[in-house]
């Protein structure tokens, strides 16, 4: 099955991800709940991040204990780079992790049909980016605290 292109005439959002099973999200939120980049598989989705564009921090993995799900919302503030050799790219970003009685746990948002066709649920392993289509989004949105 080949993976839906992306149109910026249809982008509500971007979204990243990341694994704490990896690394301590919650450690490393607790410190500094600004985040100011983070990193992307180059390709052409990366190649279409702009400034100004909304970008969704989902925080995953198997580890039951943490509410996984949408942890903030920013935007994106300028266009992602390539790393030095061998390493990834990374897009710079204005982005607040939420409280943590704040963040959108999985489970709410896997509840609304409307939100079925999630590309993070239908490929929950796929590199950074995902996104989220226009309607998507102002879903999204409902669910997060103003």
């Amino acid at each position: 099955m080949t993976e839906p292109r992306v149109r910026l005439d249809d982008l509500g959002a971007w979204l990243i991800k990341g694994n704490a099973d990896l690394v301590d999200l919650t450690a490393r939120f607790a410190r500094d709940p600004h985040v100011t980049s983070w990193c992307v598989r180059p390709g052409y989705r990366a190649r279409l991040m702009r400034t100004g564009q909304p970008v969704v921090f989902w925080a995953s993995g198997s580890r039951a204990r943490l509410p996984y799900g949408v942890w903030g919302i920013g935007q994106v503030t300028g266009a992602a780079e390539p790393g030095p050799p061998g390493q990834p790219w990374s897009v710079p970003l204005d982005l607040r992790i939420l409280a943590e009685r704040d963040r959108v746990p999985r489970q709410r948002l896997r509840a609304d049909d409307r939100l079925a066709a999630l590309e993070v649920f239908r490929q929950p392993q796929a590199a950074n980016p995902s996104y989220l289509t226009v309607a998507q989004f102002a879903v999204l949105r409902a669910h997060v605290p103003a």
